[in-house]
């Protein structure tokens, strides 16, 4: 979920990542990859949307196979641009300029494109729900999201460009993903360490289908989609599932998630300082 991008003409940059949950017992990834130098025309700040990027979230499940899977920092600098930038992609929250810039304030070239092969699904459980309150365990509102391999599918996204030093803190920051290599296109792991992260929290499980999302952080990501247009704001209702990969966000806001829409979020999100999650 990265892209590259500076405040005048931007220079090609490689393909861009995506964080993506994990099939398996391994934590998820994020997926980046690189497309061809001659490949990428220049891009400018205008908004006008360009090919190839570089960074999303994928899932590994049926079909994730295809794509290169970014497992550390030197993996990243594999497919950084000549200037040291990498793409990145942004699915959930990350579709607010807003949100992205409380995470990566020197992010360049935010801009909308599309990835295909892919959805969203609320489908695992993230313990920054918890530490900040916002997480109601008694309903199993604690789900967040990431985005999974599915051919048919499509997704409206943000890309933008990091500096390559602001990746090691980037992938410490997202425990729970696997990094893969993709290429959006324009419009028209250790048991202490889980234990620290999850076992607090009673979560014996991190991939599930019996959880729903956070309340508060579907509602951000739900303006953070309805803020960048119709066609982002209808893609997202309609193309986002629960953990059951059958209901769709317009489908449980019109009915168990009904009231979601209308809740304040805590007094220091008012103050807009710290962000909810980065994705």
């Amino acid at each position: 979920m990265r892209g590259i991008a500076s405040a005048g003409t931007l220079h090609p940059r490689p393909s861009a990542a995506v964080r993506s949950k994990s099939n398996a017992a391994d934590r998820p990834t994020l997926h980046l990859r690189r497309s061809p130098e001659n490949s990428l025309p220049s891009i400018r700040r205008s908004g006008r949307l360009m090919p190839p990027l570089t960074a999303a979230a994928l899932a590994t499940s049926s079909g994730a196979e295809s794509f290169s899977e970014l497992a550390s920092a030197d993996d990243f600098a594999a497919i950084a641009s000549p200037d040291g930038h990498i793409s990145v992609i942004g699915f959930g929250s990350l579709l607010s300029e807003r949100s992205a810039r409380s995470t990566f304030p020197e992010l360049e070239g935010f801009r909308v494109a599309a990835l295909r092969g892919f959805r969203r699904v609320f489908a695992h459980a993230a313990p920054i729900f918890f530490e900040r309150g916002i997480a109601i365990e008694a309903t199993k509102e604690f789900s967040s999201l990431s985005v999974e391999h599915c051919e048919g599918e499509m997704i409206v996204v943000t890309v933008f460009e990091i500096k390559e030093e602001e990746v090691p803190a980037f992938i410490e920051r997202e425990l729970e993903f696997r990094f893969l290599a993709v290429v959006p296109e324009g419009l028209d792991g250790v048991p202490e360490i889980y234990n620290q992260h999850y076992g607090r929290y009673n979560i014996d499980k991190i991939w599930r289908d019996d959880i729903l999302p956070c309340r508060l952080y579907l509602r951000h990501c739900v303006l953070a989609a309805k803020n960048l247009g119709e066609a982002a704001y209808s893609n997202f209702l309609d193309h986002t599932y629960l953990g059951d990969r059958r209901t769709t966000i317009r489908e449980y806001l019109a009915t168990t998630g009904a009231g979601i829409m209308e809740e304040e979020p805590p007094p220091y999100r008012s103050r807009g300082t710290t962000p909810l999650v980065s994705c």
